[in-house]
């Protein structure tokens, strides 16, 4: 068991076997030795430094960091419980007490306080917000950047400036290698007289590939 949670049984059975009383004498029949202990109402555990104050007076006392407390008051005071984050709570002690003790073992409720929500403009008025708002520029969208960066000219000209990386570097070498190996011993085939070299560069010419506009769009 934790040790908090022994000290806090530790306290309640102080507070229900009680104290010796220090007001036996007579004359203070009204004053009465107030103990107790201030526990959450969810896991039982103490709450610490929590004011228990007699309600329209500066008199009382605070809680230790065990939840324990014990002050002198009167019989028929009104007692208030009170700590950040809890709600408060109010204990009148009863007026027909035969001794001059009193316990009380004090459940407090956490306290959720919503507060109402707050929107704070850049614009000090109507006026200047409907200015600003009138005059914003709408922001371009995931669609129109794609747009903009699959633009045929841009793309020409990323391609063209691109430097190739070093698997195509290899790649390129190994074919030239493997070329040179190939037509080892015999001459090499010259493409100008290539019929399907021919027959490419045909297309490419009637699509506009050697076109001008194209050409200023890969600078």
């Amino acid at each position: 068991m934790h040790k908090s949670h022994l000290i806090l049984v530790f306290l309640i059975l102080s507070i229900l076997t009680g104290t010796t009383s220090l007001f036996a004498q007579g004359g203070d029949d009204d004053l009465i030795q107030f103990s107790g202990v201030v526990i959450t109402g969810d896991s039982l555990s103490p709450v610490p430094f929590t004011n228990v104050l007699i309600e329209n007076t500066d008199k009382g006392t605070m809680t230790d960091y065990y939840g324990y407390f014990s002050f002198v008051a009167q019989k028929g005071d009104s007692i208030l419980f009170s700590s950040i984050g809890y709600e408060r709570r109010r204990f009148i002690i009863p007026d027909t007490l035969t001794i001059n003790r009193y316990s009380l073992i004090q459940i407090l409720d956490k306290d959720t306080i919503t507060l109402r929500e707050t929107v704070i403009y850049p614009w000090p008025t109507r006026e200047q917000f409907k200015q600003a708002f009138l005059a914003m520029e709408i922001p371009e969208t995931d669609f129109d950047r794609a747009q903009r960066n699959l633009y045929q000219a841009d793309m020409i000209a990323r391609m063209d400036a691109a430097m190739p990386s070093g698997g195509e570097t290899f790649k390129y070498s190994m074919q030239q290698y493997q070329q040179q190996i190939y037509y080892a011993g015999q001459a090499p085939p010259i493409n100008v007289l290539n019929p399907v070299a021919w027959a490419q560069f045909v297309k490419a010419w009637k699509r506009g590939d050697f076109s001008s506009d194209r050409k200023r769009g890969g600078q």
